[in-house]
């Protein structure tokens, strides 16, 4: 009877320098592409948020930020012009200062 001890055997013979090379090969593996978004989409979005400054109505807004997409929900409390930042306070009175090349999507919080 063959007796194989399948992944065991093998990794006694990985370096910790390679283990530690594939644990970051699958760690960069979950990072997502920043996706590009067409003029209609930007036109779109624009409106919304000039709309929802002038009313102070909540947003929902899909950002990229560490290679990952993340969603912010609060209001607009202004638009930095140096920077090119919207400052975004959220439920729990945090600020969130996002830049505007990074905004994926917007929409309103019903």
């Amino acid at each position: 009877m063959i007796r194989d001890r399948g992944r065991i055997k093998w990794t006694a013979m990985m370096l910790p320098e390679h283990v530690k090379l594939l644990r970051d090969w699958a760690h960069e593996d979950t990072f997502e592409q920043q996706r590009e978004i067409d003029e209609q989409k930007l036109e779109e979005m624009n409106s919304l948020l000039a709309s929802a400054m002038e009313e102070h109505q909540s947003l929902m807004i899909t950002h990229y930020r560490n290679r990952k997409y993340e969603l912010v929900i609060g209001q607009i409390h202004y638009w930095d012009e140096f920077t090119h930042k919207l400052h975004i306070i959220d439920h729990f009175e945090a600020i969130h200062r996002i830049s505007l090349e990074d905004i994926a999507d917007v929409q309103l919080k019903e």
